[in-house]
């Protein structure tokens, strides 16, 4: 019996036979027939968090293996997702492209997830929030985006720990006017990273990422099982461990200039360059949840996403030029004003 029959017999009702689907409010399957609901929590749940090492020098031991999932690919951006249970869609929940079945491949097997902690209508309100809360948003952009489509999507990332032993060679500015001059400076620090998380696809697009970013927590994850899966959309893990690691650089390499600066404690520092010694690397494959917004401004397509973890928003907006002028023009009255104050007054 194929992985793909066996995820379809554990989603059936086990009362009824109907369909289940998972349920965020009650983080249980909901059978759709009888409204029946089985649970999902086992007693090992919290091996969800653990991680596992990896050593760079070691060769390659993780094939990839056959999944058995119906895959479906987008012909807009070529992104392929896996549909559980009753979650059949004809639009990519990353782009509203078009999807179409696509030939079964191989992939790497999901270690945890954290499931969906908010529903489609929670979803909904955030996103009806969040654009009201637009400043110089055109009149017609809330109608615009409720006529838009809500879809949802477990986004593969990985989660990284590592030890690092930085030396470093910088400068900073000393003195002012003519004494202004730039000194050198070496050191040596430590710094240990924690869970930092790390898209695991190229359709992960930074709006997505900073929907997510804040909201996880270790203790969220729970056992990948498909129940978790059933009524939503999934990317797989396609990349290797050592490509995971090669993502995350640029990332990692912003931290640790910050952090070099910060230990510089100095105006205007600047990192020459450094050298790291890395150790202690252990990583997860997960999966996060998300809801998106797919909505049409002036023929322009945008999005607005949603944490399917609490709820927090970011999207893309378009301005409105005339209310963009009113704000101006209040902005311009209000500075005209405090100076005029600061003038009567002889406040410099």
């Amino acid at each position: 019996m194929g992985q793909a029959t066996v995820q379809q017999s554990e989603l059936q009702c086990q009362s009824c036979g109907g369909q289940c689907a998972f349920d965020p409010a009650q983080q249980e399957l909901l059978c759709q027939s009888c409204g029946s609901l089985w649970p999902l929590a086992t007693d090992d749940d919290h091996k969800a968090a653990d991680e596992f090492p990896f050593d760079p020098d070691a060769p390659a031991a993780e094939p990839p293996f056959l999944q058995g999932d119906q895959i479906h690919q987008c012909e807009t951006c070529g992104g392929e997702v896996v549909f559980t249970g009753a979650a059949l869609s004809e639009h990519c929940p990353y782009c509203n492209g078009s999807v179409v079945r696509a030939v079964e491949e191989k992939a790497y097997e999901t270690m945890a997830l954290v499931p969906f902690r908010i529903d489609r209508d929670y979803a909904a309100r955030c996103i009806t929030d969040w654009i009201n809360r637009r400043i110089a948003a055109p009149s017609d952009l809330t109608s615009l985006a409720a006529e838009g489509q809500i879809a949802s999507i477990y986004a593969p990332f990985w989660t990284f720990d590592s030890k690092e032993v930085i030396e470093y060679w910088a400068t900073y500015e000393e003195g002012s006017g003519k004494t202004r001059r730039r000194r050198r400076r070496t050191g040596r620090i430590n710094i240990d990273f924690n869970d930092m998380l790390v898209p695991a696809s190229e359709h992960v697009t930074p709006l997505i990422r900073d929907g997510i970013l804040h909201d996880f927590k270790a203790q969220y994850l729970r056992p990948y099982r498909s129940g978790y899966l059933a009524g939503f959309a999934a990317e797989r893990h396609h990349m290797t461990v050592q490509e995971g690691l090669q993502a995350n650089e640029a990332d990692k390499d912003l931290l640790i200039r910050n952090l070099i600066e910060g230990e510089i404690d100095k105006p205007n520092p600047r990192v020459e360059r450094y050298r790291t010694d890395t150790t202690g690397i252990h990583y997860r494959r997960i999966l996060l949840p998300v809801w998106i917004l797919h909505y049409t401004y002036r023929g322009t397509p945008k999005k607005v996403v949603v944490s399917g973890i609490d709820g927090r928003t970011f999207g893309e907006r378009p301005f409105s030029p005339w209310k963009l002028a009113g704000c101006s023009a209040v902005l311009t009255a209000l500075t005209m004003a405090i100076g005029l104050l600061w003038g009567a007054t002889g406040v410099l």
